[in-house]
């Protein structure tokens, strides 16, 4: 069947205090999204961000974001008050995320709402910790060392913490502040999975099927990392040997130097991947469908020298293949799966994601280089694809549109057919929406005809990314039924009754 959807980051919802939430605008959001005809709503991870605040740099695999939890929700029950929050300066800009100022801010008002709630008393709280201790029990000691270290990576800390040794960690863990604020972060924790199953019960009840994000790495300095080392290539000092990322390519001339540490897939092999059938089985109870990132790492992935300055030096290695997806399907169960198998593709990838049966993705942005072969004009699709305009990694369509050098702005009007720049960008949804991909997904800046203001991240640099936001007065009915418009004149989505 023939679906479509709308990509929106959480932390791009527009909400009243400096970022996107679970908040009344997100149900709001929702609500446009049934209006407008949509059946998917696509997100990025929701881990709590890290290093330049990349929510594909986490602190954790398994943990939700803080800064997600909806504070009008803390101030109903009474521990928070609207003086509290209106105190904070969560930024002047609507339209942008300030992370410096939301991460002052949101924190102490999370730390004062815990001291507040008497949570500990909660049978929900209790059975909550209990339950996801396999993660929560580190993660929470891995956050309360970070904050009594003020924020050093792990490997700074004290040896015996910084090693995992169990005699230190039950030896901190004996002081009254770590005790507290591994309660505070399991507080965190508690509220981000109550309200984000609120909103996805509300979204599926309004036929929308959230599609999360899996990111294929983890962060060094997390607490997956920290708490397990064997999981990943490692010295005899717990050093990784190698980092990963991407050569090369349409994105960077130097490559995409990402840092995270390599899987040691030999010993996740001995495991029977352990780890991994609990990271998907978590992802699995987070959304309906997910994206995988860097689907191409399982076939081969990028081995960067540990301290290089750039990813120019690297090499190909083997990865797990289909033996991984083989594991899932036996251990999970058939689940609906996206490759982000874009780039550069050898056979052996193109036969992995075959082999698995999952869609793959075809951007339009990457499809206008003049040349007739390319993968990612419609007219070289296969049905099983989720089709996008372009995705978080690239620009909007008008942006990159605008960018373009004169042949290939030649050859886009020529292709869709239109005379005025103006029309590129609405003329591209139509492309993606009319195109024989079993789903289209569009992100929100296209419909509302956004430059380059309001891209989301630009690969292989740091600062000023993933801070877009949409304005409230943009959850409009007017679009939405254009939308919906647009939508049933392609065979997509519900129809009116």
């Amino acid at each position: 069947m023939r679906s479509s959807g709308i990509l929106l980051p959480v932390a791009s919802l527009p909400s009243k205090y400096g970022i996107g939430a679970f908040s009344k605008e997100a149900y709001e959001f929702v609500d446009l999204l049934e209006a407008a005809g949509q059946s998917i709503w696509q997100v990025l991870p929701l881990g709590p961000t890290g290093y330049g605040d990349s929510p594909y740099q986490s602190f954790s695999t398994f943990a939700g974001n803080p800064y997600f939890i909806d504070l009008e929700e803390l101030i109903k029950r009474g521990w928070l008050t609207k003086k509290d929050c209106e105190r904070v300066d969560f930024g002047s800009d609507a339209s942008r995320v300030d992370y410096e100022k939301i991460y002052r801010g949101r924190f102490r008002l999370l730390k004062k709402a815990y001291k507040n709630s008497g949570i500990e008393k909660e049978k929900g709280f209790r059975s909550f910790v209990k339950e996801n201790s396999y993660w929560l029990t580190d993660y929470t000691l891995f956050m309360a060392i970070k904050d009594a270290n003020k924020g050093k990576s792990f490997d700074k800390w004290p040896e015996g913490l910084k090693k995992h040794k169990k005699a230190a960690l039950e030896e901190i863990k004996k002081d009254p502040k770590i005790a507290e604020s591994m309660g505070c972060y399991a507080f965190m924790q508690y509220l981000f999975f109550e309200q984000w199953f609120s909103l996805k019960e509300y979204a599926n009840k309004k036929g929308v099927k959230i599609i999360g994000d899996i990111p294929i790495y983890v962060a060094y300095d997390s607490a997956d990392y920290w708490s397990d080392p064997r999981l990943f290539k490692t010295d005899k000092n717990g050093t990784p040997t190698g980092v990963a990322g991407c050569p090369p390519d349409y994105f960077s001339a130097t490559g995409q130097l990402w840092g995270n540490p390599l899987y040691d897939w030999e010993y996740h092999k001995k495991t029977g991947y352990a780890w991994w059938m609990k990271r998907l089985a978590n992802c699995f109870r987070l959304y309906d469908a997910v994206r995988i990132d860097h689907f191409r790492g399982f076939d081969e992935y990028y081995n960067i020298p540990y301290g290089a300055e750039n990813a120019i030096g690297g090499h190909w290695e083997k990865g797990p293949g289909y033996e991984l997806f083989e594991t899932m399907k036996k251990t999970l169960g058939k689940k609906d799966i996206i490759a982000e198998d874009l780039g550069y593709l050898t056979d052996s990838v193109v036969k992995l994601v075959k082999k698995t049966g999952y869609p793959g993705m075809k951007v339009l942005e990457f499809a206008f280089d003049s040349n007739e072969d390319n993968d990612y004009l419609p007219h070289n699709f296969d049905k099983n694809c989720v089709v996008y305009t372009g995705t978080h990694d690239n620009d909007t369509a008008k942006g990159w549109y605008e960018n373009l050098n004169s042949r290939d702005k030649k050859y886009t009007r020529d292709y869709l057919n239109i005379k005025s720049t103006r029309d590129v960008g609405q003329a591209l949804i139509r492309l993606a929406l009319a195109s024989t991909a079993d789903t289209a997904i569009i992100p929100m800046q296209d419909y509302l005809g956004l430059g380059s203001e309001g891209r989301i991240n630009i690969p292989s640099t740091l600062g000023g990314n993933w801070c877009w936001r949409m304005k409230k007065s943009e959850l409009d009915p007017g679009l939405a039924e254009e939308i919906r418009r647009l939508t049933e004149l392609y065979g997509r989505g519900k129809q009116k009754r």
